[in-house]
């Protein structure tokens, strides 16, 4: 059994894995046959319905299965050590879903000419390259639930996480959403279609770290709200030379 959860833990991250690429590639419409502004043309109320039923789906399954409450429920059916795999499977077949299922919208609300154009290319490169790097601050292979897979097969006990703040967490509480708000956004061509997904993830983003936020303060009380006052939510606080000093960890 020890060896099955290794391997479902391990296809699970795989198929993580190839969804975040398609990711990259889906929102700047590049080297794929489907993009965010590619497919079948329907009518703009058909397209609006489909695509935040969509967007609704892969944000009620991200929020609900990260719940302490509803971890604690679903680990009566799911064994502990792949529940985290578990959720990472299914947040990546809503994604699969959706961008099976997009509807573009491809009205053109902005497009910008050279060299303006490869510069938002690469400020959108690095937000993605943001997400990703702070992914691996934090511990990407527990994020992704290879480190419980690995430590059930090897029959270890995770010790509880630490209250970290390495690199960009020193000045940004959450620098992953950061990255995924840049990364939308930053688009030299921005259809409606696009536009609908910028706004609607961003609102995402946003109800999100509120959530996070009340987690994290329950797990690290005064540690956590003091962070807060140190680091802004999603840029750096701009401080005055009268300042306090900054909290140590």
């Amino acid at each position: 059994m020890k060896s099955v959860a290794v391997l479902y833990g391990v296809i699970a991250y795989a198929i993580f894995f190839a969804t975040f690429l398609y990711a990259v590639c889906f929102v700047a419409g590049v080297a794929i046959p489907k993009g965010i502004d590619s497919g079948p043309v329907v009518g703009v109320g058909q397209a609006l319905l489909v695509d935040l039923l969509l967007l609704g789906l892969f944000a009620v399954q991200h929020s609900v299965m990260a719940r302490p409450a509803f971890k604690a429920w679903w680990t009566q059916f799911v064994p502990k050590p792949v529940e985290r795999s578990t959720y990472v499977l299914f947040a990546s077949l809503c994604l699969i879903l959706l961008y099976w299922q997009w509807r573009p919208l491809p009205t053109v609300v902005w497009s910008v000419a050279a060299p303006w154009r490869a510069l938002l290319w690469a400020v959108s490169a690095l937000g993605w390259a943001t997400v990703l790097l702070s992914t691996f601050l934090i511990n990407h292979f527990d994020l992704f639930g290879l480190r419980q897979v690995w430590a059930y097969r090897l029959g270890k006990e995770i010790p509880p996480g630490d209250f970290t703040t390495p690199l960009f967490y020193k000045v940004v509480r959450h620098p992953i959403y950061l990255g995924f708000i840049v990364a939308f956004w930053a688009t030299p061509t921005m259809t409606q279609g696009h536009l609908l997904f910028a706004m609607a993830t961003t609102a995402y983003v946003l109800i999100g770290i509120q959530l996070e936020e009340r987690d994290l303060l329950k797990v690290f009380g005064a540690r956590y709200e003091a962070y807060r006052g140190q680091a802004g939510m999603l840029y750096p606080k701009i401080r005055s030379p009268r300042s306090g000093p900054r909290l140590q960890h």
